[in-house]
């Protein structure tokens, strides 16, 4: 028929990698190049701004996003690593963040916690000119 597939998300909790063993674990013969999802469209929607080299993307979100962001070499922080992180809620207690970071890319995280919510709004009110990128407007999700 001459026709191609592609295959489009807004799911940003896997890179096209990651998709790409999925489907072919379903048998299906797909390529890299034939999927789309929100995680590889924040990284190429950075690199197509030229994000700037000596900066970080904070993100918050599962490792589809950080994948992608490794693929066209953008420094990250946050994702699943800050899973577990608390923040102290006492008078006088300041969080700090990393004044190097200018952008948050917010996709879906199972792992959503408080920390995450204040370095990121820390970053976004702090870093001059740090832009915020979601992957997906979705206001819930079914589990």
């Amino acid at each position: 028929m001459g026709k191609r597939i592609f295959f489009v998300t807004n799911n940003s909790t896997k890179s096209r990698k990651g998709y790409l063993q999925k489907f072919r674990s379903l048998g299906l013969s797909v390529e890299a190049e034939e999927i789309y999802s929100s995680s590889y469209a924040a990284a190429a929607y950075l690199q197509s701004i030229d994000f700037p080299k000596d900066k970080k993307v904070y993100v918050i979100g599962e490792s589809g996003i950080g994948e992608e962001l490794d693929m066209v070499g953008i420094h990250h922080i946050g994702g699943p690593a800050d899973a577990g992180k608390t923040v102290e809620l006492a008078p006088g207690v300041r969080v700090h963040h990393d004044s190097d970071v200018a952008a948050v890319v917010v996709g879906f995280d199972r792992h959503f916690n408080y920390y995450k919510i204040q370095t990121a709004q820390l970053c976004i009110n702090e870093n001059p000119g740090c832009q915020f990128i979601a992957t997906n407007t979705d206001a819930v999700t079914h589990l």
